[in-house]
């Protein structure tokens, strides 16, 4: 897959063929941040995953203004235009651990043995809490706008996310994870297990 300039113009830049948009994606940085602030996590380190042209970027840091946000991104392009840090989370390494990693729509480009390396990494560099998306089979199958997603991907089912994921995390609903080992309290009937 090459996420080059063409890619995004395509499936980001152009309202006609744009896959979001940034009003969806700051009422999706609301509901991380409010998620973060509801189970009482300090957030000083945010890492994105496959962070794309930076849409979280700022929504996030505007409601978590004492955080260090890193973008973590493949595409070149991306890297030289906006300045993240180049790299895959298959074999990503940081100095320190994230309280909140963000993990939106990447894992379905990778293969099952790459995403399941990557969730594992995820595991060993979040010390507090998971956003996390992907397009599973059944996205595909019954929930996206197929004129308008990227056909060129891995598409499992949701239940095998559920299980890499379960190996560090606990979920809690909304797409968001709690590592296994973070000191948060979450009500029962809060969490979505």
């Amino acid at each position: 897959m090459a996420f080059d300039q063409q890619y995004y113009q395509r499936y980001y830049l152009d309202p006609r063929t744009a896959v979001t948009s940034r009003a969806e994606m700051r009422r999706r940085a609301q509901l991380i941040t409010a998620c973060t602030h509801y189970v009482g996590l300090p957030v000083q380190r945010i890492l994105e995953v496959g962070c794309g042209i930076g849409l979280l970027r700022a929504p996030l840091l505007k409601a978590l203004p004492r955080a260090e946000y890193t973008g973590l991104e493949v595409s070149d392009y991306l890297c030289q235009r906006y300045g993240w840090r180049k790299g895959s989370i298959v074999d990503f390494r940081a100095r320190g651990r994230f309280e909140l990693v963000v993990c939106y729509d990447v894992m379905q480009y990778l293969t099952a043995a790459e995403a399941r390396q990557g969730i594992a990494n995820i595991g060993r560099l979040c010390r507090g809490a998971l956003y996390f998306g992907a397009l599973t089979r059944e996205d595909w199958e019954h929930n996206c706008d197929q004129r308008l997603t990227d056909p060129s991907v891995h598409l499992r089912p949701a239940s095998w996310y559920r299980r890499e994921l379960s190996r560090a995390f606990r979920p809690f609903g909304a797409g968001f994870w709690i590592r296994l080992d973070a000191p948060l309290v979450t009500w029962e009937l809060d969490t979505a297990g």
